[in-house]
C-alpha cells in the first residue's frame, strides 16, 4: 500500500533525484500509483493545448529484460566515450565517480526494475530545426518531471534515461512495444520502483551566480 510523505512541494522539488542504487527492485509496484500519478503528471502544460504525449508501461517480464539489454549495450559504449573535465573544486568532479557508479549499476540492474516507463510523444522530429523540436518536447518533459515529482511524494522513484535511444535502439523498441515509429517520438526510458528509504536530501549544485545571467550572457 503507497502512502503519502506529504512533503511540501518545495521539499518535493530539492529531493527529487534520479534513483539508481536505491531501487528497490524487489517491492511491487502497484498498477494503481502509477496512474494516479501519471493523471497528475496529465496536468502538466503542453504547448497549444496539444496533448500528444503517450506513456508506455512495460511490465511484462520478457519486454523489460529485452529493453535492458538494448540499454545495457548501448550504455557499454557511451561509457566508453570521453567524459567531460571539470575544473578543481567542481562539485560535478568530484561527484563523478559516484554518478558513474551508481549509472552502471543501473545498467546493470534495469531489467530487474518491477516496471519502467517510455513517454512518447507524438510526431517524429529527426533534422527538424530548434524551434520545432523545442516545441514538441517542451509539451511533453513537463509532464515526464511531474511524473517523477509524483512518484517522490509516493515513496517511489526513477531515473531519467536516453540512452536506449542511440544507435538505433529507439526503432529496437518501438519494434518490441509495438510503437509507430514513423509518427511517434520516444524520450526515454524509466525505471519505476519503490526506494529504499525516502530520506533524500537536496544535491550538490554549482553556484546560482555561476550560470545566471541578467540582461546578457
Amino acid at each position: 500500500m503507497c502512502v503519502k510523505l506529504n512533503l511540501s512541494s518545495d521539499e518535493v522539488l530539492s529531493t527529487t533525484r534520479s534513483v539508481r542504487k536505491r531501487l528497490d527492485f524487489d517491492r511491487p509496484v502497484e498498477r494503481e500509483i502509477v496512474e494516479e500519478a501519471l493523471e497528475l503528471a496529465l496536468q502538466a502544460p503542453t504547448g497549444s493545448n496539444s496533448q500528444g504525449w503517450h506513456w508506455i508501461i512495460i511490465e511484462d517480464a520478457a519486454k523489460r529484460k529485452a529493453l535492458a539489454d538494448i540499454y545495457a549495450e548501448n550504455f557499454k559504449i557511451y561509457a566508453s566515450m570521453p567524459g567531460r573535465e571539470y575544473s578543481e573544486g567542481d562539485t560535478r568532479g568530484e561527484r563523478m565517480d559516484a554518478v558513474r557508479d551508481s549509472a552502471w549499476y543501473l545498467a546493470e540492474n534495469f531489467h530487474r526494475s518491477p516496471l519502467m516507463l517510455v513517454p512518447a510523444i507524438e510526431g517524429r522530429l529527426d533534422n527538424l530545426p530548434s524551434f520545432a523540436t523545442a516545441s514538441v518536447w517542451g509539451s511533453l518533459l513537463p509532464a515526464v518531471w511531474s511524473f517523477m515529482l509524483a512518484l517522490r511524494e509516493r515513496g517511489m522513484g526513477s531515473a531519467w534515461t536516453t540512452i536506449h535511444l542511440m544507435n538505433g535502439g529507439e526503432e529496437k523498441v518501438a519494434e518490441i512495444l509495438g510503437i509507430p515509429h514513423d509518427r511517434i517520438s520516444q524520450a526515454g526510458l524509466f525505471p519505476i520502483a519503490y526506494t529504499i528509504g525516502t530520506d533524500f536530501k537536496p544535491a550538490k549544485r554549482e553556484p546560482l551566480s555561476s550560470v545566471l545571467h541578467w540582461d546578457k550572457w
